[in-house]
């Protein structure tokens, strides 16, 4: 409570020094528990707490609360490059920037191949929280904002699919992945998770329409739908929850657009206590031995990131420039989407959830708390001067 507390008094400094509100309470948690461990207090934050918080309490929240704003009409109008960017490019990216710190890391006992490739997944997650933030200030257009977001959506559910199966093949007793049986577990996750987020969507609506309680019901939605397909039916609980959720926020604005707009009032302050809490347990769990042991491999992977969000960027624009009926991509939207490509909430929630099991865990976390911050308080500032400057 007395973290959450900070993160209200954090809010008015970071619109100050024009810092997202994520890269505050990153900071916050790092100062705040420095300051507690050394007055000789026990935080009582241990490693194995981690993994069921995260999972379970803080993504079923943030999936949810992302799926609810999306505004479907321009999600559809511009699926072409959204699902180029969430699903193919999201694939090759992972494999890219797994490539790069392998080899550039060259130490394939301390990690291994199986660990890059984990890395590599946990880094693709991409969050339009800078852009988001000054949408509410600076007329960015809906066109940039939807992909940006829509992008963000889809592959957070693709990342934590295939982060779950690779996680799986790293600490499993063959140590490999057979590519044959990775694909159908692959397409099990996703489009059973689908299937059971549709399911608790469409059963949701029924309930708001008969019971008038719109929050308590999306909220037994939300975990229900995610609940039932990660622990009884070995499906995609994110997958689940973004379904739900997208089926349920399109179906309220279609029938009750008075109620979808309690909803989205009711998920964006969850939405802030869970991306709040989750950033503050990031700082809380970062350590200054990582960048003093680490920080070649941090740059590696700053590096990594950036060369293959090049890539994804300008190859969507090429397929989606040959492909009939598509509006092409300008080159400030270009621009503006590479830069935009920031790694969060999902990022870290994957880093902070790894299990020692996994050879060079370790790594694998400062890689990911590195490029998390060089998003924060690198790339975030810039998206401001860039849009004004390329008067998108």
């Amino acid at each position: 409570m007395a973290m959450l507390l900070a993160a209200l008094l954090l809010e008015p400094l970071a619109r100050r020094l024009h810092l997202p509100m994520s890269a505050a309470l990153f900071a916050g948690g790092f100062a705040g528990t420095q300051f507690i461990v050394s007055l000789g207090i026990d935080t009582g934050l241990r490693w194995y707490h981690f993994h069921d918080l995260v999972f379970y309490v803080f993504l079923p929240v943030l999936i949810f609360e992302s799926a609810c704003g999306m505004n479907a009409r321009l999600l559809f109008r511009n699926l072409v490059p959204i699902l180029v960017l969430a699903l193919p490019l999201l694939l090759l990216s992972a494999v890219l920037t797994a490539a790069l710190l392998f080899f550039s890391i060259g130490h394939s006992s301390g990690f291994p191949w199986l660990t890059a490739l984990v890395c590599g997944a946990l880094l693709s997650a991409t969050d339009p929280v800078a852009v988001t933030e000054l949408s509410k200030r600076l007329p960015v257009p809906a066109r940039l904002l939807t992909l940006l977001e829509g992008e963000s959506l889809l592959n957070d559910a693709t990342t934590v699919v295939l982060f779950t199966l690779l996680i799986s093949a790293a600490t499993g007793p063959a140590g490999h992945i057979e590519l044959s049986n990775a694909a159908k577990e692959f397409l099990w996750l996703a489009l059973g998770g689908l299937g059971v987020g549709l399911a608790t969507g469409w059963l949701a609506f029924l309930l708001i329409r008969w019971l008038e309680r719109t929050t308590i019901i999306s909220l037994l939605a939300s975990y229900a739908s995610y609940l039932v397909a990660e622990t009884q039916l070995g499906t995609s609980g994110v997958m689940a929850t973004l379904a739900c959720g997208l089926l349920l926020s399109q179906m309220l604005r279609r029938k009750r657009p008075e109620q979808l707009t309690i909803l989205q009032d009711w998920w964006s302050r969850l939405g802030w206590l869970a991306n709040s809490s989750l950033f503050l347990l990031a700082g809380a769990t970062v350590t200054l031995l990582m960048f003093q042991e680490r920080w070649l491999a941090m740059l590696l992977g700053i590096a990594a990131v950036l060369i293959t969000r090049v890539v994804s960027v300008w190859t969507t624009a090429g397929v989606n420039a040959v492909l009939p009926g598509q509006q092409p991509l300008s080159r400030g939207y270009r621009v503006i989407l590479s830069a935009g490509g920031l790694r969060g909430a999902v990022t870290l929630a994957l880093a902070i959830a790894l299990p020692v099991e996994l050879e060079g865990w370790w790594t694998v976390q400062s890689i990911a708390y590195g490029v998390v911050l060089f998003s924060l308080f690198v790339q975030a500032p810039l998206v401001e001067p860039l849009l004004k400057w390329l008067r998108v």
